[in-house]
């Protein structure tokens, strides 16, 4: 159980790691910046994609954590 969870560690690492930088987003809003022109821009392809695989490798590593805390 412990080598699914390292595989599954590594693997989130790497997506986490492939995500556009969305931060800048928040930057923006903190010192009033008037580029928001493409801040509620519309995930597509492989951005979709990456976030959906981010999702469920976070879920799958939580459950795991949680049952093999049990």
């Amino acid at each position: 159980m412990e080598v699914v969870l390292l595989i599954i560690s590594i693997l989130l690492i790497m997506v986490v790691l492939l995500q556009s930088d969305k931060a800048g987003g928040a930057s923006i809003a903190i010192t009033g910046g008037s580029e928001s022109l493409f801040a509620n821009r519309k995930e597509r392809g492989s951005e979709l994609f990456i976030t959906r695989v981010t999702i469920f490798l976070g879920t799958t590593f939580f459950l795991l954590c949680l049952f093999m805390g049990f």
